[in-house]
């Protein structure tokens, strides 16, 4: 039971209740149609633009981490050779992420032998599972210089070389995603002759878990030695002169 309202009162504001039985879809249509079209049109606008903004929020990884990846891999991830950390701007994020949860459940970087990949295993350990695809869309959408060449090979033999390559890697070194081959043009050559030298090693490749990994393993063959290396990652330099 409601109590009485006092004679002096002052008068409610707002919308009046809806009386008992009121269809409330019926009453939002004429809403909808009092209200003029500009009003409505700049409400669902700002709607949206609420929602896309939100979105981008929630997808932004936390600044303090992208601090500790430029630490190393360079300025927004353009590569770092005195401390051996690739160039990771604008590489395809699907392969960034793929490389982070492999490095998280050791199927890199768990080789003796592999310095480099046993840095970096811990620091992908410490990330949390939704984090790894905002890193690899920041990353993947920076814009940065190619690198400088910095080894000497014969490209004209690489180039005889690097036809079993491109089958998975792309003529030009574009990558293929439907295979997860990721884009080698752009990289830099002396960590591209890195992971070469691990595969060839079987330091990098080996664990049954890397299935992608396994498949260059069967693939390295043809680079027999050191200087063939040379020559297929000189080649591989050609692609963005």
């Amino acid at each position: 039971m409601h109590a009485a309202t006092p004679a002096n009162a002052p008068p409610q504001r707002g919308y009046p209740p809806l009386p008992h039985g009121t269809n409330h879809a019926r009453n939002l249509d004429q809403l909808a149609n009092e209200v003029p079209a500009n009003v409505l049109r700049a409400c669902l606008f700002l709607l949206f633009l609420m929602h896309t903004i939100a979105g981008q929020a929630a997808s932004q990884p936390p600044p303090e981490v992208i601090a500790d990846c430029i630490l190393c891999h360079g300025t927004d991830g353009r590569g770092n050779e005195p401390v051996a950390a690739p160039r990771i701007a604008g590489v395809e994020a699907w392969y960034l992420e793929r490389q982070l949860e492999a490095f998280r459940m050791g199927w890199r970087g768990s080789h003796p032998e592999d310095d480099q990949g046993r840095e970096m295993q811990p620091m992908a350990v410490m990330l949390e599972d939704d984090m790894l695809p905002s890193i690899a869309a920041w990353f993947a959408e920076q814009d940065t210089p190619d690198p400088s060449p910095t080894l000497t090979g014969r490209p004209e033999r690489g180039a005889q070389l690097y036809s079993l390559c491109a089958t998975c890697h792309g003529t030009n070194g574009e990558g293929n995603r439907s295979l997860g081959a990721p884009a080698l043009a752009g990289q830099n050559d002396w960590y591209l002759a890195r992971q070469l030298h691990l595969y060839r090693n079987q330091q990098r490749g080996h664990e049954r878990e890397d299935i992608y990994g396994q498949q260059m393993l069967a693939m390295i063959g043809p680079l027999v030695d050191e200087q063939a290396v040379l020559d297929v990652v000189a080649y591989i330099n050609t692609f963005t002169e």
